[in-house]
């Protein structure tokens, strides 16, 4: 009994504990689409596709406009693109 107490006065404390980041090791948690967050609103065109792929720092990039029928295969690595009808970058996302 006393030890099913200390598990409930001691298990919420633990869970305010904080993991160490590690120095120098490269961001691997998403596909960059913060980084090209500017694109929102403008015209997307294929002439943005290298320069997009190179500031994002991904290698994945999909282009997704409305009615196109995509895989929903999940890839954190793969910036999608979605635009609207009129081809104005509308939402970036990780997948």
């Amino acid at each position: 009994m006393i030890r099913a107490a200390a598990l409930f006065v001691l298990l919420p404390l633990a869970a305010c504990t904080t993991t160490p980041e590690v120095a120098g090791l490269p961001d691997m948690s998403g596909c960059g689409d913060t980084k090209v967050a500017n694109l929102i609103g403008k015209h997307w065109t294929e002439a943005l596709r290298a320069p997009t792929q190179k500031r994002a720092g991904t290698q994945n990039l999909r282009v997704i406009a409305p009615g196109d029928a995509v895989t929903m295969d999940y890839r954190p690595d793969r910036l999608n693109i979605e635009t609207d009808a009129d081809g104005r970058v509308a939402r970036l996302k990780c997948g």
